[in-house]
């Protein structure tokens, strides 16, 4: 037991390290290259260990792990949520490196065993991930490894498979780093060949592929997306009508452009209007008499009501008719835009549940809008730029573009809205779509699905980004394979440890 103690007196340090990498990999600090660190030197931390002990170090590397890049959640409801958030979120990372340092411990992998050894790792990790993004409550889909590459060479693997592929690809080159480096001499060292050609490999294909990566757009539209710079949070008492106001002054900055008077779509983010122009008639002839003078369908967010039920809803508006079709959102935010289950929460948190209200209800229309029977745009709001179904239920149904509608005020100066607008250029790759990323507060961009900046605002500034955007019809490997990958990383990930159990016990 003392020999295992004092290789836990750097086994925890060097554990809470590789988790602390996190800060620095994601946006905004975006130091990318390091992301393959962060399971390397937690595999360097725990393997050697019983399943127990590496539990332990796990946990402790998640919570600086999550803690160090999405401690914006603290700016909302103080430093609870944020606590309470990454412990759910460590009982799963610490299991997957325990289940890893496990199999490592069983297996006791040797030369070219080494290389599968890493497989298994990346495999369990992206595993770990996919379970944390959907579970309890819709999970968190955030803080994926993936994400730490959108402005990157590597960001092209999104194509082939999703998030979930990058995030293997990046684990496994962390796994290769940390067994070469565990067993880089005696008689039984890893096969340097295998390993370097498995990371030539998974380097190399991401460059050609965005060298190749030109799909033709169907069409082009002309797109107002405006960024109004409104408080809009929503804990924030400004007058009635003043985000609306803001947005209506920002809006003013279309009529500077050249392409003022070519506008096929104007856009707002999520939230825009606080007043819902179906039950207010001052709003909804306001919002009127823009739509009419940009000469355009209008699409914006705002809260609806039917009945005694409440939605975060954007809505599709046409000049001198009104709202023509709607979209609720589907997944809102638990414990921010809903609390499930709330008499049990409460029980332990009864200040911070009684915070948040009834909450909105859960949108079942898609988002999927025939533009003045144009073109067909997909809209999600905020959040649901993270969940992966929806961005394939987009697809499915037919968005030439996709809408993200946001509202980053509750987040102030952190690096929460470069994080999102990073999922966003993700998913722009990944879709084969662009992606209209428009904001309260910023930062709003227009990403094209070769991962390139169409069009960028200055976070905090009122912005109107008027472009000219291609429209796109085609299938990504990633839309058809991204799903049937999960399912197999699933397996796989299973089947590792479920191979070395039974071979254990019949030893």
């Amino acid at each position: 037991m003392g020999v295992k103690i004092s290789q836990l007196v750097w086994r925890i340090p060097l554990g809470i390290l590789g988790g602390l990498i996190a800060l620095y990999a994601f946006p905004t600090e975006s130091v990318w290259i390091l992301a393959p660190l962060i399971p390397a030197v937690i595999l360097l931390a725990t393997l050697g260990l019983g399943f127990w002990q590496a539990v332990l170090i796990g946990f402790l590397a998640s919570q600086a792990f999550y803690i160090s890049h999405i401690e914006w959640i603290s700016l909302y409801l103080g430093p609870v949520p944020l606590l309470a958030l990454s412990t759910l979120m460590s009982f799963y990372f610490a299991l997957s490196v325990g289940a890893t340092a496990w199999l490592y411990k069983k297996w006791r992998p040797k030369k070219s065993g080494l290389l599968i050894f890493a497989v298994a790792s990346a495999s369990i990790w992206t595993f770990r991930e996919f379970l944390a993004n959907n579970f309890p409550y819709g999970g968190f889909p955030w803080s994926r490894l993936s994400m730490t590459q959108p402005g990157t060479f590597m960001n092209q693997w999104v194509y082939f498979g999703g998030l979930s592929l990058l995030s293997f690809v990046l684990a496994l080159m962390g796994g290769i780093l940390a067994v070469w480096f565990l067993h880089r001499r005696g008689r039984n060292a890893m096969r340097r060949t295998p390993a370097l050609i498995t990371l030539a490999v998974l380097i190399i294909t991401p460059v050609v592929t965005g060298l190749a990566n030109n799909p033709e757009p169907v069409a082009t539209k002309t797109i107002a997306a405006v960024q109004g710079n409104a408080n809009a949070g929503l804990f924030s008492n400004l007058e009635r009508g003043s985000i609306l106001n803001n947005h209506l002054s920002a809006s003013e900055l279309i009529f500077d452009s050249e392409l003022a008077n070519d506008i096929d779509l104007l856009v707002w983010p999520e939230n825009a209007s606080d007043i819902d122009p179906l039950r207010d008639e001052e709003a909804s002839r306001t919002i009127d008499e823009l739509a009419t003078k940009v000469g355009a369908p209008f699409i914006f967010g705002t809260i609806t009501k039917r009945g005694a039920e409440s939605y975060n809803s954007t809505l599709l508006w046409e000049p001198g008719v009104g709202a023509v079709d709607y979209y609720d959102k589907q997944q809102p935010v638990p414990f921010a835009e809903y609390v499930p289950d709330r008499d049990f929460w409460r029980l332990f948190a009864p200040t911070l549940i009684d915070m948040v209200p009834k909450g909105f209800s859960i949108g079942t229309r898609d988002g999927i809008y025939e533009v003045s029977g144009d073109f067909t745009a997909g809209t999600l709001i905020c959040f649901e730029i993270a969940e992966d179904s929806i961005l394939r239920t987009l697809v499915a149904g037919g968005a030439e573009i996709i809408l993200s509608q946001t509202n980053n005020a509750d987040f102030g100066y952190s690096d929460q809205t470069y994080q999102q607008a990073g999922i966003a250029q993700l998913r722009a790759i990944e879709t084969g779509r662009t992606v209209v990323n428009v904001s309260t507060v910023g930062l709003s961009a227009i990403y094209l699905p070769t991962g390139k900046v169409l069009s960028e605002l200055t976070w905090y500034q009122e912005g109107a980004m008027i472009e000219r955007v291609p429209l796109y019809n085609g299938t990504t490997p990633a839309m058809f394979a991204g799903q049937a990958f999960e399912f197999a990383n699933m397996l796989a990930a299973i089947g590792f440890i479920f191979v070395i159990a039974i071979r254990k016990r019949q030893r």
